[in-house]
C-alpha cells in the first residue's frame, strides 16, 4: 500500500530527470528559479502589490523572514521580474501562477488548467527553463 502512494513521485521523479539530462545544463537553475518566483511572490506581498502574474487569481498567504535592505530594491526587484515574465506567453504565465507562486501540485494545476497530467508535467519544467535562460539574460540568476 505504501509503494501506490508514492508512485506519482517516482514517475514525476522519473521524468524530470529525463528532461535534466536531454537539455544544455539549463534544467540547473530550475531550483532557483523557483525560489526567485517564491521571493518574488513574499517581497510584492510584503510591499502590498498584488503581482502582475496574479492579477485575477487567488493568492495563499505566507509568512516570509526576508529582509529587504530598502523599499527601492524591492520595487525594482518586483518590476525587474515582471518584465521577465511579461515575456512568457499567457499560457506560460498561467502555470507559473499556478505552480510555482500559488504552490498547487502539478495535478491539482492540470485540473484547473483543464490540461492533462502529462501535458503539464511534460510542459512546465520546459516552461522553468525558459524562465531561467530569461533570469540569466536580465542577470537575476549568475550562472554558474
Amino acid at each position: 500500500m505504501s509503494a501506490a502512494l508514492a508512485l506519482p513521485y517516482v514517475w514525476a521523479e522519473s521524468e524530470t530527470v529525463e528532461t535534466e539530462t536531454s537539455g544544455d545544463g539549463i534544467a540547473f537553475y530550475r531550483k532557483r528559479t523557483e525560489e526567485l518566483l517564491q521571493r518574488y511572490i513574499a517581497v510584492s506581498l510584503q510591499t502590498g502589490r498584488l503581482p502582475a502574474a496574479l492579477s485575477n487569481c487567488v493568492v495563499r498567504g505566507k509568512a516570509s523572514h526576508y529582509r529587504m535592505h530598502s523599499f527601492e530594491d524591492a520595487i525594482i526587484f518586483l518590476l525587474d521580474i515582471e518584465k521577465c515574465l511579461k515575456q512568457l506567453d499567457r499560457f506560460e504565465q498561467e502555470m507559473i501562477a499556478r505552480i510555482a507562486l500559488q504552490e498547487y501540485t502539478q495535478e491539482e494545476a492540470a485540473r484547473l488548467l483543464k490540461l492533462g497530467v502529462k501535458t503539464v508535467r511534460r510542459r512546465y519544467p520546459e516552461i522553468l527553463d525558459r524562465l531561467s535562460r530569461i533570469f540569466l539574460e536580465f542577470e537575476l540568476l549568475e550562472r554558474s
